[in-house]
């Protein structure tokens, strides 16, 4: 079978012919797509905090496709699948168990984009943050997956204002047709902080960042008293300078966010909920689905933070 390999580390993948793998009384899986995640990219650089996986490996940790039942294509499902056996080839393993079932009514486009970015905000903005009705809520990097969701899934949950942070203008733009009442630029960091005060109208309540950096700092600085800071990446830079008044003074409460260090079941009930919102409607992202030879230009666009989910399609012809 056709699948695309991590032969050396820091190197994007290359097509190949492998042997399918053996379920061994795992569940088998026919790939319909599987998207690009940052954490696929920091894995194959050999320096992801797990541990680099021995060499090559199929990389791709989720998808969506078929369960195959006596070599039959049966329901289609939402999986995750775990190194060696990646989700970018035309046929995976699924991990533990790991299936979400995906109503016929959402395109696999978007049932595949709902995946890890989606489940970072929306448990970033319930289990975390605890966001409350009528609350103000900052939403850094509104111009990724993960932001463009969760300002949408921020005025579903009911808060009461919403401001967009990014550094693209076409995604500022982008941000309040999906549901953000205020925007904010964050190109330039000079008064960012007192921009974002000026956006939030004196009350900010949950910040959402996936930036660190410089802008997380600046929005941090910006949270009002009792407020929640939810720290879930780092695109502007993995260390920041914070002064412990900041947090202190104003009885912050500073939270970590890790798909990771959930179980399974936590991050199947908030996929679960992405999936109803899409299939009524209320919720959309922007997806290109790449056939699986072009996985070589989508890993290079994926590192450039493309601005939607790539997805690789075994099916797809380019």
């Amino acid at each position: 079978m056709r699948a695309a390999v991590i032969e050396r580390y820091g190197e994007p993948p290359v097509l190949r012919e492998v042997p399918e793998p053996k379920a061994d009384g795992s569940t088998l899986v026919e790939v319909i797509a599987a998207p690009l995640n940052p954490a696929d990219l920091s894995i194959a650089s050999g320096k992801f905090y797990t541990g680099p996986p021995p060499l090559p490996y199929v990389p791709g940790g989720e998808g969506v496709g078929r369960l195959l039942q006596n070599g039959t294509a049966g329901p289609r499902v939402f999986f995750r699948a775990a190194v060696p056996n990646g989700a970018l080839a035309e046929r995976t393993i699924v991990s533990g168990g790991q299936t979400v079932a995906i109503p016929d009514s959402v395109p696999d486009g978007m049932a595949a984009a709902l995946g890890t970015p989606g489940i970072a905000a929306y448990l970033a903005l319930t289990r975390r943050a605890q966001l409350k009705t009528g609350e103000t809520v900052l939403i850094l990097a509104a111009s990724g997956v993960l932001g463009a969701i969760a300002v949408q899934l921020a005025r579903l949950l009911g808060a009461g204002r919403i401001i967009a942070g990014a550094r693209d203008e076409h995604a500022l733009v982008r941000s309040r047709e999906l549901g953000a009442d205020a925007i904010v630029d964050l190109k330039n960091t000079d008064g960012l902080t007192e921009r974002i005060r000026d956006a939030s109208g004196g009350q900010l309540h949950v910040v959402i960042d996936p930036v660190w950096g410089v802008p997380g700092v600046a929005a941090l600085e910006a949270i009002s008293p009792f407020g929640r800071f939810v720290q879930v990446g780092q695109a502007a830079g993995a260390e920041a300078v914070v002064k412990s008044a900041s947090i202190r003074g104003r009885y912050l409460s500073v939270l970590g966010h890790s798909n990771f260090m959930l179980p399974w079941a936590d991050q199947a009930a908030g996929y679960r909920a992405l999936i109803d919102y899409a299939a009524a409607g209320k919720l959309t992202v922007e997806v290109e689905i790449l056939p699986l030879e072009a996985v070589a230009e989508a890993w290079k666009r994926q590192a450039s933070s493309p601005h939607r989910k790539l997805a690789l399609s075994p099916k797809a012809r380019g």
